[in-house]
């Protein structure tokens, strides 16, 4: 491939480079993994709560009533969830990711937006050193000594277009300023039932993308 032919040629700043990013993509996984995504507090619960309504999001609709979680009984702010796996209440839960097996929530949602986009660069110049290395021939010969890069292009194919479609949804949520479970939910969460709008969140996608990276 391309990045050994360098490593021979001893030019080694594009391959630091791809070291690098790979690296930086594993600390990203595991910087996700581990930290606390947002869980609900019981003793800051209320006043969180009320800054919340207050100052950062619509104030909920008059049939709406705060509600106690039935499993970690603590008092629920609005856009939080139980989460049956981490067994904890998140806040601005978005979904229960199994590739960090950890909940990405208000806390680390945008960490785990640039992990996406690190892991996208890593496979994408992955795929770029393995394309380089293939050479085809119609052999046997070839084939035993080219099957590795062929099967690391074809699992990076595969990885690249999920990774880019998980990107593309969540920005395209997070421009709408709301999250994967209550876009999936949406006839099931009574703050989102009972508005008035479709999404009493939305405030533009400027705004939202400000207020959610900034």
């Amino acid at each position: 491939s391309d990045l050994q032919k360098q490593v021979e040629r001893a030019e080694l700043l594009q391959p630091l480079g791809f070291a690098s990013l790979v690296l930086c993509s594993v600390l990203l996984h595991f910087r996700v993994s581990l930290m606390d995504p947002g869980f609900v507090v019981p003793e800051e619960e209320v006043e969180v709560d009320r800054f919340e309504q207050s100052m950062v999001i619509p104030p909920a609709p008059s049939p709406v009533k705060m509600r106690r979680c039935g499993y970690c009984m603590v008092q629920q702010p609005m856009r939080a969830k139980h989460c049956q796996l981490c067994q904890h209440c998140v806040r601005r839960y978005d979904h229960h990711c199994p590739w960090i097996e950890n909940c990405v929530g208000e806390k680390n949602h945008p960490l785990f937006i640039v992990y996406l986009s690190v892991q996208l660069l890593v496979l994408l110049w992955g795929g770029h050193i393995a394309w380089s290395g293939l050479y085809f021939e119609q052999s046997w010969d070839w084939l035993q000594h080219n099957i590795f890069l062929l099967i690391s292009f074809l699992l990076i194919i595969i990885f690249t277009i999920v990774v880019l479609l998980l990107l593309m949804s969540h920005l395209y949520l997070i421009s709408c300023n709301t999250t994967t479970w209550e876009f999936m939910s949406h006839h099931r969460i009574s703050y989102l039932r009972h508005s008035d709008t479709e999404n009493p969140f939305d405030q533009g996608v400027i705004l939202n993308l400000w207020r959610f990276f900034c």
